[in-house]
């Protein structure tokens, strides 16, 4: 009863000094729609809203995204195009702007991804020959066609940042530049760059690297995989399982060159290098001792030949995006997402990815609709909220990685994403406790942010928020794993919800009959209170730190 008798008195303040103040923009009796639209958000009651989130709706919408017609809702496939359809069909009828102003389709982002498969490849060093597939991995674009002469550098750690710099005078450009993954640690064991003995994104994500490479202007990135050979097959056993099937991602053009990422074997790299392997473990050594980058005596091989040909087509795909605009505060933006794509039919059976991430995408229409609902009754959001549904997600979150590099709304004005992939599942550690959610990434940018996540699941939701896998050295990497991780690593606050993994992840088994509903509905129903939060507070949340 305080509460709300709180609340209503400070909507009535704040009624009363938005209707007396003049400004040369709003005054008179627009000034009071305005600040009765933001009252209208402030003393709503949530619940009402949040409840229209239910378990039965929820299993609506996934019966048809996750039944065998979408065949696996596979990325610029049939069934991705019918989910997509369904999608902007349900942000339509529930009165939801679709804002992408080209195209035939304002609901729809529309891009071309590549879809390519490996033909020959591989790199001569010394008269000897190292094959693609067993001696190094491409990640990704390589540039390298037709077989080329390539210029090898070593770049240490391939680092670059304020306090540790492996390219100070150093030339990349148009080179192929050899680095050793991980970071440089003290003699102590503690990592260089942090003090501490947690690593960061340097180690978690080898894409910060390449991305690091490509601005100063090389063409290649070869990242020393494991210390032995043995380990180096463990490590990269997935791709060479893989080698043999098409591959989607962006494709490098002339404006827009991007380095080629590759992963190679301690023999390989200690023969581009002209030296042992033992030699480079002697190299991290001496940075520890020296507490700082320090200069090889590597004298890279020349005449290294290297060929790794790509056989491309475009594959036209798009993101769905429905808009609800906010009434005082609407240039600021929520976004709310989930990926829509899973992975296909494989051997002629569909993967129907129920919960991966089908049950994320369900919760994020049934969000908009609570929205939409609240909005109807004259208690819309004072910011304006952006239900982002992305594609290629299962092809290296190339979907949301598309949209902030190319955003509908600006990325500065962009103030929080909550993000959702997988839920209404347990995971080994939960089972017979379902009434928890994984949250991740809540406290990474803002504080504020983990405040609010945690004051809305106190005061409606009760789940456990397990923070088991926000952990900087958790070694699932789930940080680095969904959409989200686009918008964080542009400085925006995020937070996901995921519940865990299972044994039907990313399996033809992971279909409807095994979602549990109730559980998801909750989940849900802390997003929206956690979203409604974001989106009618006064104040927009800062962004106060940048944890790893």
């Amino acid at each position: 009863m305080k509460k709300h008798l709180y609340t209503l008195g400070m909507a009535a303040a704040f009624l009363s000094a938005c209707s007396t103040s003049q400004t040369p923009a709003t005054s008179g009796s627009d000034a009071v729609s305005t600040a009765a639209k933001a009252v209208g958000a402030i003393a709503a009651d949530p619940t009402k809203y949040a409840n229209t989130i239910t378990a039965a709706d929820l299993e609506k919408h996934l019966r048809i995204l996750a039944s065998d017609s979408l065949e696996g809702r596979e990325t610029g496939r049939r069934g991705q195009k019918m989910a997509a359809d369904y999608i902007s069909k349900h942000f339509r009828a529930n009165g939801l702007m679709g804002p992408v102003k080209t195209g035939s389709n304002p609901y729809y982002q529309t891009f071309d991804l590549e879809e390519s498969s490996w033909g020959e490849g591989y790199m001569t060093v010394a008269g000897k020959k190292y094959t693609m597939g067993k001696d190094f991995f491409v990640l990704g674009a390589s540039p390298f066609q037709a077989e080329e002469t390539a210029q090898v550098v070593f770049a240490g750690y391939g680092i670059e940042d304020p306090a540790y710099s492996d390219y100070t005078n150093l030339d990349v450009t148009g080179k192929v530049v050899v680095v050793l993954a991980g970071e440089p640690k003290k003699a102590d064991g503690t990592y260089l760059l942090s003090g501490t003995d947690k690593m960061g994104t340097w180690s978690q994500d080898p894409r910060t690297k390449a991305a690091a490479a490509t601005k100063k202007g090389a063409k290649a990135v070869l990242l020393v995989t494991g210390s032995t050979d043995e380990e180096f097959q463990k490590m990269t056993g997935r791709y060479a399982n893989a080698l043999t099937r098409p591959s989607i991602g962006f494709g490098a053009t002339a404006t827009q060159p991007r380095a080629a990422l590759m992963m190679v074997s301690p023999t390989m790299a200690s023969a581009l290098l002209n030296t042992k392997a033992a030699n480079l473990t002697a190299y991290g050594a001496s940075v520890a001792k020296a507490g700082k980058p320090v200069a090889s005596t590597f004298k890279p091989a020349t005449g290294v030949k290297v060929k790794t040909e790509r056989k491309r087509q475009p594959l036209p795909t798009e993101n769905v995006l429905g808009y609800l605009e906010g009434s005082d505060l609407k240039d600021e933006l929520i976004v709310i997402s989930s990926h829509y794509d899973h992975e296909g039919i494989k051997d002629g059976v569909v993967y129907n990815g129920a919960n991966d991430d089908g049950s994320g995408t369900v919760a994020v229409m049934e969000l908009a609709q609570a929205f939409a609902e609240a909005k109807k009754a004259g208690a819309g959001p004072r910011r304006s909220i952006l239900f982002l549904t992305v594609t290629a997600e299962e092809k290296g979150l190339l979907g949301s990685e598309y949209y902030t590099m190319n955003p509908v709304f600006p990325l500065a004005n962009t103030v929080a994403n909550l993000n959702i992939d997988m839920i209404g599942r347990n995971d080994k550690q939960h089972e017979g406790k379902p009434d928890y959610i994984y949250v991740i990434g809540s406290d990474k940018l803002s504080s504020e942010l983990h405040a609010i996540s945690e004051n809305a699941n106190k005061t409606y939701s009760n789940l456990e928020l397990d923070y088991t896998f926000n952990d900087p050295n958790d070694p699932n990497r789930f940080y680095y794993r969904s959409d989200h991780y686009n918008f964080a690593k542009n400085g925006i606050p995020i937070a996901f919800y995921f519940n865990g993994v299972h044994d039907d992840y990313h399996q033809p088994t992971d279909d409807v009959d095994k979602i549990n509903f109730p559980s998801a509905e909750k989940v849900s129903r802390l997003v929206f209170h956690t979203a409604w939060d974001l989106a009618n507070r006064t104040e927009r949340i800062k962004v106060d730190s940048n944890k790893k």
